[in-house]
């Protein structure tokens, strides 16, 4: 069900709430407070109303939220050709990674062997370990993940886990942190953790594809737990940087800019994809 909106859109839409709504965005607390995409969607929703009611087409729910869906799309390309070129690519990156930090991308295969070796009460931790960490180090090598794409996942795993029979935080006792869900590149000891607003790549032909690690984010991957809340990015206590932070080398190293050379770049991508 398409939108049917061409010349209408301002008389329509309160586009001054709008603008200020989106005109700029924090990449953090837009996905928790959600103010620009509540002006999108209430924008979208006045476009379709007002759609519906000048037609005589279909007015069923699923047909409504289509029409909402594609009303959507009209009102971003308002927004972009209100904003200038730097600004709305700063604000579709900004809503575009609340999207993306929703879910874990990882695909979890059977947790038997951690369940036998981790179940009930543990008898050998080393064992146990070592079940745990190989099963890890297979989610690690599917994909680059985000601090707060590593966070539901970590979660995600431990509440299969526990369904399994798991009740000791096998997270804390073998030492998993959140980079443990990320793709390993080169030399490094752990996972490449993306900060949750990951920074541009850059494409040399030469020396490959760069891009930046976070290597701040030691961060224990979380355990549920009836007595503890589980951390949330909308937690304002919970510190997750959208952007990594650097720091003189005396504090160790915060940045980690990758260069992947192109043999190698060839082959993660097509692993990637």
């Amino acid at each position: 069900m398409s939108c049917c909106i061409v010349d209408e859109f301002e008389s329509i839409v309160d586009s001054s709430r709008l603008l200020t709504a989106c005109r700029k965005i924090d990449p953090v607390n837009e996905c928790c407070d959600q103010v620009c995409q509540n002006a999108i969607n209430y924008a979208a929703r006045k476009i379709a109303l007002n759609d519906m009611s000048n037609s005589d087409g279909n007015h069923s729910l699923p047909g409504q939220t289509a029409r909402i869906n594609d009303c959507k799309n009209i009102v971003l390309r308002w927004l972009a050709s209100k904003l200038d070129p730097s600004t709305a690519n700063s604000v579709f990156r900004g809503l575009s990674n609340c999207n993306l930090n929703k879910v874990c991308p990882l695909v979890f295969p059977n947790v038997t062997s951690v369940v036998k070796e981790c179940g009930n009460q543990i008898t050998n931790q080393t064992t146990c370990c070592k079940a745990t960490k190989s099963y890890v180090s297979y989610l690690q090598e599917q994909s680059f993940v985000t601090n707060l794409q590593a966070l539901k996942c970590a979660v995600s795993l431990a509440k299969k886990l526990q369904k399994a029979n798991v009740s000791n935080n096998v997270y804390n006792l073998c030492h998993i942190s959140l980079k443990d869900f990320s793709l390993q590149v080169g030399s490094q000891v752990s996972g490449c953790l993306l900060p949750s607003l990951p920074s541009d790549a850059v494409f040399d032909r030469t020396s490959g594809i760069g891009f930046i690690c976070d290597l701040n984010d030691n961060i224990v991957a979380p355990w549920p737990s009836t007595s503890y809340p589980l951390p949330s990015s909308c937690n304002r206590t919970t510190t997750l940087p959208s952007l990594p932070t650097a720091t003189s080398s005396q504090n160790g190293l915060y940045i980690n800019i990758l260069v992947l050379p192109p043999l190698f770049t060839s082959i993660l991508l097509k692993r990637l994809l």
